[in-house]
């Protein structure tokens, strides 16, 4: 499956949790029910994945943990926060620099219209 074609499918199922729910969960609420969703779809997930960050020759165990990583090649970083910023993407693109993926979703489950906390990054721009 191409990284397009996991993008569809977790906005698609990002959507039906937030429709649900709306906002004002914790972060680790609409992660929950995101995993569930995608594991009902018999996506490979990983939750809070650590990711090491390689420094000079030194492997640090401490870089970042992923909120969920699908199958291996796309981050779904979820947020619950009153507007997405700078930092938040700046954090994303960080993360797919780290782990080599292609593609990644910024969700924010924290608006009226979920359309509107969604940002999709690609290879290190916005899209």
């Amino acid at each position: 499956m191409t990284e397009n074609e996991l993008s569809n499918i977790i906005i698609g199922e990002a959507i039906h949790v937030h429709k649900i729910f709306g906002p004002g969960l914790l972060e680790s609420a609409y992660e929950e029910c995101l995993c569930h969703r995608l594991f009902k779809r018999e996506l490979r997930i990983e939750r809070q994945k650590p990711i090491p960050l390689v420094f000079e020759d030194v492997r640090l165990e401490c870089g970042f943990r992923c909120d969920i990583l699908v199958e291996g090649k796309m981050i779904v970083e979820i947020k619950a926060v009153e507007a997405l910023n700078d930092i938040h993407l700046a954090q994303v693109l960080t993360y797919l620099k780290l782990t080599k993926c292609k593609l990644g979703l910024l969700v924010n489950f924290n608006v009226v219209k979920l359309k509107d906390g969604l940002r999709r990054i690609v290879n290190g721009l916005e899209d």
